[in-house]
C-alpha cells in the first residue's frame, strides 16, 4: 500500500484536505455573517465582488448546499486518509481509533473553531474571496446541489417554512432606531438625533406641537382699524390669521408681504385686508407629523389651523414647528429663550401653568408624561384629580412641583425641580 501511496503524499494530501475544510467552514460563517446593508450598498454602487456575494446569498439553500457538500466530502476523504496513515503506524486494531481521535481534534481546532471565529470577526475578508470559488463550484455541482435542496426544502415545508429566498432583512422602525444608535462614530451624534426624530414623527400629532389658541396672535376685524394697522406694523410673525370676533370665525391667513400692497397705498380698509388674505388651511388635531409634513409640501403651505372633531379652532401649527421636531430648536439656549420657563438661583425653575409639556421636556431634559394633558396646568390637575384650594406640593416621576399661584381656576405658576425619590401628593 505504501508503494502505491507514499506516506509523504498521504500527509500532503491530508494537510490539503484540512485546509479545504477550513475554507468551507470559514466561507459558511463569513457569507452568513457579512453585513447585508453594507453589502447591498456596495452592490448598488456597482462593486462586482459585492454583486457576486449578493447573488449567492439570494438563494441561501443553494449556497449552504454547495458549502456543506464540499465540506463533508473533504472531511470524509481526510478521515479515510488519516485511517490509512494510522493503520500504517499503529496497526489494524488501534489505528482507526487513534486516527478518529487525532483527526477530530485537528479538524475541530484548525478547520472549524479557528477559521469560523476569524470569519465571524472579519466576514468581509472571507466572503469576498470565497465567492470567487463558490460561484463556479455551485455551477459545477449544481445537479447534486439541486437534488439535495429538493429533499431539504421538502422537509422544511413540512416544518412550515415556505419561503427560502434570502429576503428577510427588512427592519422595523424600532430595529432601525437601534441601528442608528449603534452606528457610533460612523454617524455624528447630532445626525443620529435627527434620524431618530424622523422615525418618531409618526408617534407625534399636530396637537402635541401646535401653538394653543390662547397664544395665537391674529387680526380681529372687529377691532378698530388703527389698532389693526398698528398690529400689522409691529407683528413679529410673518403670517397672521384673520378672523371676525372669535378665532373660530377665521376668514383667512394674511402674509405680511401681501400687506405691504395696501399699506403702500395709504388708504387701508378692512375689505382690503380680507382681499389680501389667503384661504385658511385646516388640519385635524390628530394628524401625525409625518403626514402633515407631506401635506404641507403637497398643498404648498407653511401654516395650518388645527381644529378638533367639532370644527373648533384648537391652535395653529407651522412647517417650522415640524422641522424643529427633527433638527431641534433654532435657538442656542432653549431654556433661556423660553418665556414660560424662569430659572432660579437655587437650580429650580418657575414655570407658567400654560407651558407646553413637550417644550418643558426639551428645554430642561426632563421626562414628564406627554400622552395626556399638553400643559403643565393640565398635568398637575390630572395628578391632583381636583382643583387645589391652596398651595400644594406633588411629585411627578423625578420632578417635584410646588404650586405658587392660582388664578381664575388656572394654575398660573409652579416651582419645579429634579427630585431623587418619588413622593406622594402633600398639601401645605
Amino acid at each position: 500500500m505504501n508503494d502505491d501511496f507514499p506516506l509523504g503524499l498521504l500527509f500532503s494530501l491530508l494537510l490539503l484536505l484540512i485546509c479545504l475544510s477550513a475554507f468551507f467552514s470559514s466561507s459558511e460563517t463569513g457569507m452568513m455573517s457579512i453585513n447585508r446593508y453594507r453589502l447591498s450598498h456596495r452592490a448598488g454602487s456597482g462593486e462586482g465582488r459585492a454583486q457576486r456575494v449578493m447573488r449567492l446569498l439570494g438563494r441561501p439553500d443553494r449556497l449552504i448546499g454547495v458549502i456543506l457538500i464540499g465540506n463533508n466530502f473533504v472531511n470524509n476523504l481526510a478521515a479515510s486518509i488519516a485511517t490509512i496513515i494510522a493503520i500504517h503506524f499503529f496497526g489494524d486494531v488501534t489505528g482507526p481509533a487513534i486516527a478518529t481521535a487525532l483527526l477530530t481534534i485537528t479538524i475541530l481546532i484548525f478547520a472549524e473553531v479557528t477559521p469560523k471565529t476569524y470569519a465571524a470577526v472579519k466576514p468581509d475578508r472571507i466572503a469576498y474571496p470565497a465567492s470567487l470559488i463558490l460561484e463556479p463550484l455551485l455551477k459545477l455541482l449544481y445537479p447534486l446541489v439541486w437534488l439535495v435542496n429538493v429533499i431539504s426544502n421538502g422537509l422544511l415545508r413540512l416544518l412550515g417554512v415556505k419561503n427560502i429566498e434570502g429576503d428577510g432583512d427588512n427592519l422595523t422602525r424600532d430595529e432601525l432606531r437601534t441601528v442608528v444608535h449603534e452606528a457610533g462614530p460612523l454617524i455624528p451624534r447630532r445626525h443620529q438625533a435627527m434620524l431618530v426624530s424622523i422615525l418618531d414623527l409618526e408617534n407625534v400629532t399636530v396637537n402635541d406641537i401646535m401653538v394653543p389658541r390662547h397664544e395665537v396672535s391674529g387680526i380681529d376685524l372687529d377691532d378698530d382699524l388703527d389698532d389693526i394697522l398698528a398690529q400689522i406694523r409691529t407683528s413679529q410673525h410673518t403670517r397672521l390669521p384673520v378672523f371676525k370676533g372669535d378665532i373660530n370665525n377665521i376668514i383667512g391667513m394674511l402674509h405680511l408681504r401681501n400687506a405691504a400692497r395696501f399699506l403702500s397705498r395709504g388708504e387701508v380698509t378692512k375689505a382690503a385686508i380680507v382681499q389680501e388674505a389667503r384661504e385658511p388651511y385646516f388640519i385635524p388635531e390628530s394628524t401625525p407629523l409625518h403626514t402633515q409634513l407631506l401635506n404641507f409640501q403637497k398643498q404648498k403651505r407653511r401654516i395650518g389651523i388645527v381644529v378638533d372633531e367639532y370644527g373648533d379652532v384648537e391652535g395653529l401649527v407651522t412647517l417650522e414647528d415640524i422641522l424643529e421636531e427633527i433638527v431641534g430648536e433654532f435657538t442656542t439656549d432653549v431654556a433661556s429663550q423660553d418665556q414660560d420657563i424662569h430659572p432660579q438661583e437655587d437650580g429650580s425653575h418657575v414655570i407658567d401653568g400654560t407651558a407646553n409639556i413637550r417644550d418643558i421636556n426639551k428645554s430642561l431634559g426632563w421626562q414628564l408624561p406627554t400622552d395626556g394633558p399638553k400643559t403643565l396646568n393640565g398635568l398637575i390637575l390630572e395628578y391632583l384629580e381636583s382643583f387645589p384650594e391652596g398651595p400644594v406640593c406633588l411629585e411627578i416621576g423625578p420632578v417635584r412641583m410646588e404650586i405658587l399661584e392660582v388664578r381664575d381656576n388656572l394654575i398660573t405658576a409652579a416651582r419645579c425641580w429634579q427630585a431623587v425619590r418619588r413622593a406622594v401628593v402633600a398639601t401645605s
